[in-house]
């Protein structure tokens, strides 16, 4: 297995994980466990719930575009430096934004630069395919 895909894989994990802090939230706030079928008020919880919940749903928007990117370049046989590195950088600071966002410690503008730069890690394997 190619190192991008080997970080792929540690980001999916990452994404698939970051449930359990909001999950452990929600059950936290919850006063009612009879009544299943109202969703949880986002609103209403906790600013740190809110966080793990809004640090997932980041994380899966910015995985699948980054996640597609790189299968394309693994099944077009493109490895290089730069991807290599596009998907290290892109875990590691997908790390740091969860870590960031959920204690609340990444506040502006450091969470749109770490949203940034995993983009420009996207746009980074898109350019090394398409240069290819």
């Amino acid at each position: 297995m190619t190192l991008e895909l080997t970080y792929l894989l540690m980001t999916a994990l990452l994404a698939g994980s970051l449930w359990i802090p909001f999950i452990v939230g929600v059950t936290s706030e919850r006063e009612d466990f009879t009544d299943f079928t109202t969703p949880p008020d986002h609103r209403k919880m906790r600013p740190w719930v809110q966080r793990a919940f809004r640090a997932h749903q980041n994380l899966l928007e910015t995985l699948i575009p980054f996640g597609i990117a790189l299968l394309v370049a693994h099944v077009a046989g493109i490895s290089t430096s730069v991807t290599v590195w596009a998907a290290i950088v892109f875990f590691w600071v997908r790390v740091v934004h969860a870590a960031g966002m959920i204690s609340g410690l990444a506040v502006f503008p450091i969470r749109p630069i770490i949203f940034t730069v995993s983009y420009l890690c996207t746009l980074a394997v898109v350019a090394a395919i398409l240069l290819a």
